[in-house]
């Protein structure tokens, strides 16, 4: 029998500035994703897959997917363009919100997506501690006008991700100093606006959204392993155990110490971090880890999922055993999710939902407007099932949202780089008709839906 519940939350994901577009419309202001210089090749987000403008449709199509909840971000710029509300913003998202309820899907939104609004990133960005301020006030407005029908908050979307890709913290290279600082203003910020929600008495459950992986120490000398664990303590648990027991982890603040990064952590600032904890935990994961102890080289990184090195603790270092992705070539490793869902609740012992996990690929539209992509189904269909065996194992999961529900615009690879259940007729430099096609992945993953599982399919 199937190990997932009957309440169990089939859904998927995506995120304001990688799918709504309409970047300069309905009062909204530019974010720091609407106007840096696209990387190489790749579209701008200012059109996106136009689901400012396609919501309802795109909802029908989730209803017919059969999603049991849709993850998705709240665009700052469009609720508080200028530091000031937008009636426009609300509205556009409480029709979304009330979209999805009609059609029995859950809304899970998430407060920040790497899209911070432009007048805070020219005043500082996170590096000003006003901006933590500026995002308490703005989740205030986010609860008082939505919290009514939300029952799960996202806090911040991959910080430690913000974090190692650090250009995407201020769009230029900083030192580590000037980024853990920025760091730790957004665990404050996080911090005060979950004691916000608890103190206001919603009625629902908030908590962060980080990238976790687990990490494989590179063959079973001593040294690896304990490579391996600092590692998972300066990737992982720095972020966690901020969140959970409002303290820095003590391997990840000796690498900070290494590398003259650590933080002013204020008498107060401790105060708010102790006294304002997450609920649940929501992660998002596409590959596992693997270091060899420090080679004594500087340290190196790539993009938000490729490992990264530091001197004196411990080196990236590739994964004979698991093959790569197309795009990036990072790790697929299905046991990994396994693997970091029961470290994750061994640690916390917090119900769990998964939030992002996907394959991006070139998707092949045929003349007949078909997609084919077996692909993707491998993929997910390998993950689902460590999925259900982490469940065996005792892990509280109770939400499973792989990215992402529509073709949108991947950060590093643009258009050509497609994740989606539902295909958008577009490339990153010819709009086309925006036509929404259902790829081969849109039925198989009805039918998971429908069955409540891999297994209850098979057996049916």
């Amino acid at each position: 029998m199937t190990k997932f519940t009957n309440d169990f939350l089939w859904g998927a994901s995506t995120s304001a500035y990688q799918v709504e577009g309409a970047w300069n419309e309905g009062g909204k202001e530019p974010s720091v994703q609407d106007v840096r210089t696209p990387f190489t090749n790749t579209s701008d987000f200012k059109v996106a897959s136009d689901h400012f403008h396609h919501f309802k449709e795109d909802i029908a199509l989730f209803k017919e997917l059969g999603l049991k909840a849709y993850r998705f971000s709240i665009a700052w710029t469009r609720i508080m363009p200028y530091g000031k509300v937008n009636r426009e913003g609300i509205k556009f998202y409480n029709d979304l919100i009330n979209e999805l309820i009609e059609n029995n899907i859950e809304p899970i939104p998430t407060v920040f997506h790497f899209d911070l609004p432009m007048r805070l990133h020219e005043s500082g960005g996170w590096n000003n501690r006003k901006t933590i301020d500026e995002f308490v006030e703005y989740c205030k407005v986010l609860f008082d006008n939505f919290g009514d029908r939300i029952r799960f908050w996202q806090t911040i979307n991959e910080q430690n991700m913000l974090v190692f890709a650090s250009k995407a913290l201020s769009g230029k290279p900083k030192t580590w100093k000037e980024v853990f600082q920025a760091n730790h203003h957004m665990l404050v910020a996080q911090a005060k606006a979950m004691g916000v929600y608890h103190k206001g008495k919603y009625g629902g459950k908030i908590g962060p959204a980080p990238n976790i992986a687990c990490v494989y120490p590179k063959t079973e000398k001593p040294e690896d392993m304990l490579a391996a664990e600092y590692m998972t303590s300066f990737r992982n648990w720095l972020f966690l155990d901020a969140a959970v027991y409002g303290v820095y982890n003590h391997k990840a603040m000796r690498i900070l110490k290494s590398l003259n990064a650590i933080p002013e952590i204020t008498k107060e600032d401790r105060k708010i971090l102790k006294e304002n904890t997450a609920d649940f935990i929501a992660f998002n994961y596409y590959n596992s880890m693997t270091v060899s102890a420090s080679n004594g080289k500087d340290q190196q990184g790539v993009d938000q999922q490729s490992g990264f090195s530091i001197k004196g603790f411990f080196r990236s270092e590739k994964n004979n055993h698991l093959r790569t992705t197309e795009f990036s070539e990072w790790p697929i490793d299905p046991v990994g999710l396994r693997v970091t869902a029961n470290q994750i609740y061994d640690r916390y012992h917090l119900p769990l939902i998964i939030t992002e996990n996907g394959l991006g690929q070139e998707d092949i539209l045929t003349e007949e407007g078909t997609i084919h992509d077996d692909y993707r189904i491998n993929y997910l269909e390998t993950h689902i099932e460590q999925l259900e065996l982490a469940i065996d194992d005792g892990v509280e999961l109770f939400g499973y949202c792989p990215w992402s529900a529509i073709d949108l615009i991947s950060t590093h690879e643009g258009f050509r780089k497609r994740y989606g259940f539902v295909y958008v007729n577009r490339t990153d430099f010819d709009l086309k008709d925006l036509k929404r096609y259902k790829k081969d992945s849109f039925y198989w993953y009805q039918s998971v839906i429908e069955n409540n599982g891999l297994q209850a399919k098979e057996n049916k």
